[in-house]
């Protein structure tokens, strides 16, 4: 089963390929446009950044803004596969993990025949980034759950709620959540040479401050569009909301794709405040040493 699009950040056109593997194998990403197209493991050891998105490396290979499809197999279940790249970046799509979970769910989900290996919290983990006011729980729970709070301090982005508290929900109520930038933030990656494969069809921009026509009209030029204006809800006019707290829910995908990094199903109750992918990923790492840990 194959995917086509093109990268947010790197603007490249490319597919990828997801091919069913055997128990026990896990997530794996492999380059197969470069030489001995090198295999790069779904495993938070192989983070190398996470601004704008979570990248993975190793060995010289890398993968750009995975945590989208990564996402989509958690939320279906999905633990073994191998998922071949002709590109670095993985398509933006509309922003969200819709596609990927339409494209999982139309080739087939098979059960196999083993017994699944969970990651089991049996005490409360927390990371806390002073710097970035994030903060990450994780308590016992028989089953995952997750809660998300987000906050911006803006009028136009409020305090925000998001909660999952069963996987069989993550189709319908979480996956067709896109991403979001605030219009500033557009600028900034723009002049920076990012998001070139941006066009205003995959994600929420939210315009924190009065806006002249005469910007707008340069932003309408610069994606291609004949016109764009701020609706009254302060979001531009390239797409409507598919729920009122849409923002909070995207960044409940994005914890679950990074948390996948962790290399098993967890059974556990995140809560999180103002998550982001470093937050994700360091809270990750931390999971995965202290469950490492030996029994004193």
């Amino acid at each position: 089963m194959s995917v086509c699009g093109t990268g947010l950040h790197t603007g490249k056109y490319g597919t990828i390929t997801f091919i069913p593997a055997p128990p026990g194998y896990g997530i794996k990403f492999k380059r197969i446009d470069l030489p001995g197209q090198p295999i790069v493991e779904a495993l938070v050891e192989n983070v190398i950044d996470t601004a704008r998105g979570t990248t993975l490396g190793k060995n010289g290979a890398t993968i750009y803004t995975m945590e989208h499809a990564l996402a989509a197999l958690t939320g279906l279940g999905i633990d073994n596969v191998l998922i071949e790249l002709d590109v670095e970046e993985i398509p933006i799509l509309d922003g969200s993990s819709k596609f990927f979970v339409e494209a999982f769910k139309h080739a087939g989900i098979v059960c196999q025949d083993t017994i699944r290996e969970y990651l089991i919290i049996e005490d409360e983990i927390r990371f806390i980034d002073e710097d970035k006011g994030s903060e990450m729980i994780i308590s016992p729970c028989d089953t995952y759950k997750l809660d998300v709070k987000i906050d911006y301090g803006t009028e136009v982005l409020n305090i925000q709620f998001a909660h999952l508290h069963q996987l069989a929900d993550f189709e319908k109520e979480i996956s067709p959540c896109r991403t979001f930038v605030f219009l500033h933030e557009l600028e900034f990656l723009l002049k920076n040479n990012l998001i070139k494969g941006g066009d205003l069809s995959n994600a929420i921009v939210f315009v924190n401050r009065k806006v002249s026509q005469e910007e707008l009209d340069r932003l309408a030029e610069l994606f291609h569009k004949p016109k764009v204006k701020v609706k009254d809800e302060g979001i531009l006019n390239n797409l409507d909301l598919h729920f009122e707290n849409e923002p909070a829910r995207h960044k409940l995908l994005d914890v679950m794709g990074d948390l996948t990094l962790i290399g098993k199903p967890i059974r556990g109750h995140i809560t999180a405040l103002r998550p982001g992918h470093y937050a994700n990923t360091e809270f990750a790492k931390l999971i995965k040493q202290q469950i490492k840990k030996p029994v004193l």
